[in-house]
């Protein structure tokens, strides 16, 4: 599962485990599990889900 950046810089997707160096258009999120990543497709795919947990001030 998704880890905080470790010395290599790599993360990986929470979601489907996807890694990468430089995570560009990757979604972070910080939730009790610590903070956790989700690729740029996996970020597309759940973007209703994304957008349910934003603050109401947001919108």
């Amino acid at each position: 599962m998704a880890d905080e950046e470790g010395a290599t810089g790599m993360v990986s997707c929470t979601s489907c485990g996807t890694t990468a160096e430089s995570p560009l258009g990757w979604t972070t999120d910080v939730t009790e599990r610590g903070l956790q990543h989700l690729c740029d497709r996996c970020s597309r795919d759940n973007i209703r889900s994304i957008e349910g947990r934003l603050d109401p001030a947001y919108w």
